[in-house]
């Protein structure tokens, strides 16, 4: 070939535009799908985007109203309502109080009694050492839409007024057109099914599940992750399964990150799990190391954020907000258990003078809770990049009697507890969506100038970095003493917790 010719076309060649770099998207901020309680005694600033009990039940369209909780005070929730039409609203309460000569239980039926459209309903109590655990409201409204919420705070006014909690709430459901009525799927299959497990000695929520069936819940952005009393099938194909079965089933389709990750669990109460951690390790944490990519997946690592009785102390309401805040290490299962969790535990506030020296170089993100003692529960994945690949609000703490017992061979699993919540994760926002933790804002993402596409917020409910606990630090214990005074100048005797 001609020389000359050839150089022509290389460098006809070498003189084309250079390859388009990929263009970024513009960032589109999405609030977070769940927000915090409204704390009483913390300026405005630290309260942006807090939701009040008036914010959730006070709309003047409300005309029914169904409570699942553990603790009732009915005085305090009707305040909630609007005046206007306060008495006039349906409100049912579904509660765990089983036994008839129950103080609890006759307690709220007198207080029930003040109020002529306040009806009670108990629910099954198959196992012994269960509770009621579960936090929701079903609210339906005169524009005939309805709304799902699923919260952390028990209906008392001390949840609701200095202590953290948090809420998720539905879009408002629209009837669906009666050509539309199909078989449900997703989070009304499961919230349905949830809901007939109620009914097994007699009808409790067939009224409100009736009705549930007839709204659209195509606009939800979650699933639906609940305990049930009694004993299951861990192992189920099809249909409804319940606790770390739940859990476990969920995560197998939420795509997660590759590389390192860790997965921090936030509670308020740590029950007795064994002298030994196989529960822990192999039946909880294996469920939620689970994702869609699992093979060749790196197990994540795990951290277990609980207050110490310094941050007791330092909060907003001292000492009395430790007895909402459980765990005991007083027995030697216990002290063994504290042994294998003492690598794990982490600072609710990570400004503890007791508390490990947080990483040099690392930007602390304030969440606005530190001084608001934990009564929220949050279990959340994150990915290197501190990006998060799932997130669940439940009010399910670290406990057998919340998640069930370890399967037995035959696949039998057990649980003692109604709990309920919701799991979130980015693709439910779009394929290329991420989701990352927003600070003292439901929108104030740090971290969304480096990222392109829609980035959905998460309200964080503590602070960053996490802190580890000092060599000598120990969880808070509602049960012991403690001489030294609180930020009110009290000691604690503790005294029998509820």
């Amino acid at each position: 070939m001609d020389r000359s010719l050839k150089r022509h076309r290389h460098d006809e060649a070498g003189s084309g535009s250079p390859p388009l770099k990929q263009q970024r998207l513009p960032v589109k901020l999405l609030a977070s799908p769940w927000q915090l309680t409204r704390i009483r005694d913390l300026p405005d600033e630290l309260n942006r985007d807090a939701l009040s009990l008036r914010d959730i039940v006070g709309d003047a369209l409300v005309r029914e109203c169904w409570h699942f909780n553990f603790l009732h005070d009915v005085s305090f929730l009707m305040d909630a309502f609007d005046p206007d039409i306060r008495h006039g609203v349906d409100v049912h309460i579904v509660h765990g109080f089983w036994k008839s000569d129950d103080v609890r239980r006759l307690v709220l039926a007198q207080d029930a009694s003040q109020f002529p459209r306040v009806r009670l309903h108990v629910a099954p109590m198959p196992e012994v050492f269960g509770t009621h655990h579960s936090k929701m409201m079903v609210l339906f409204r005169r524009d005939d839409t309805a709304q799902i919420v699923i919260h952390t705070a028990n209906m008392i006014a001390k949840d609701w007024t200095n202590m953290t909690n948090a809420v998720w709430r539905s879009p408002l459901l629209a009837r669906l057109p009666a050509e539309q009525a199909s078989t449900p799927s997703g989070f009304k299959a499961d919230l349905l099914a949830y809901l007939a497990s109620y009914d097994r000695r007699g009808p409790v929520c067939k009224p409100l599940a009736d009705q549930l069936g007839a709204y659209d819940f195509s606009a939800v952005r979650a699933a639906l992750v609940a305990s049930v009393p009694g004993r299951h099938d861990a192992r189920a194909r099809s249909g409804p399964v319940w606790g770390w079965a739940a859990l476990e089933r969920r995560l197998r389709s939420v795509p997660c990150k590759a590389g390192d990750s860790e997965v921090v669990v936030q509670i308020s109460s740590m029950a007795t799990l064994g002298a030994r951690d196989d529960w822990l390790q192999k039946t909880l944490f294996d469920s939620l190391a689970r994702c869609k990519e699992q093979l060749g997946r790196p197990r994540p690592g795990f951290k277990v954020v609980f207050p110490t009785a310094d941050e007791i102390r330092q909060s907003l309401d001292g000492y009395a907000s430790g007895g909402s805040i459980h765990t005991k290490t007083q027995s030697r299962q216990q002290a063994s258990q504290l042994e294998y969790m003492r690598p794990m535990l982490h600072h609710w506030a990570n400004d503890c003078q007791g508390g490990r020296e947080l990483a040099a170089g690392s930007p602390v993100c304030n969440s606005g809770r530190n001084r608001a003692a934990p009564h929220v529960k949050t279990y959340i994945r994150f990915a290197a990049d501190r990006s998060v690949d799932w997130a669940l609000l439940t009010s399910a703490n670290l406990s057998k009697q919340a998640w069930g017992e370890t399967s037995k061979p035959s696949g039998e699993m057990r649980i003692a507890s109604w709990e309920i919540g919701v799991l979130v994760w980015p693709e439910l926002y779009g394929e290329e969506s991420s989701m990352v933790g927003a600070f003292e804002s439901d929108t104030d993402i740090a971290a969304a100038g480096a990222r392109s596409g829609v980035v959905v917020g998460l309200r964080m409910p503590y602070s960053v970095p996490l802190q580890r606990y000092g060599q000598d630090e120990v969880p808070w214990v509602a049960t012991m003493g403690h001489a030294e005074p609180d930020c009110w100048g009290r000691e604690w005797e503790g005294p029998p917790c509820r």
